[in-house]
């Protein structure tokens, strides 16, 4: 019982760094990896740099998207897009 009670502030430090730091991280990369699959034609977006374009061509041979931007076409990865931004800039605007 002694070497049990030794271990376990350890075994509850690992329990919670697992639910507060683990946990979290995995939800937020499968998030993200179903809002990079759910991209389509004519979506306004951001990426992870700040540029704002709205997609033209998806790609799943090499996973890409070519963005229309005001200084041209580019072609970016999927996962160069961000999720959060992306979701700000098309959430509706509340009018009061």
């Amino acid at each position: 019982m002694g070497d049990i009670g030794q271990f376990l502030p350890m075994i509850l430090i690992f329990v919670v760094a697992y639910f507060f730091m683990i946990r979290p991280q995995m939800k937020r990369q499968k998030d993200e990896r179903k809002f990079g699959a759910e991209l389509k034609r004519g979506d306004r977006v951001i990426t992870k740099s700040g540029l704002h374009g709205k997609i033209m061509e998806l790609s799943d041979k090499d996973n890409s998207c070519v963005l229309e931007t005001m200084a041209g076409k580019l072609k970016f990865d999927r996962s160069a897009i961000s999720m959060e931004m992306s979701k700000k800039l098309n959430a509706p605007v509340d009018k009061k």
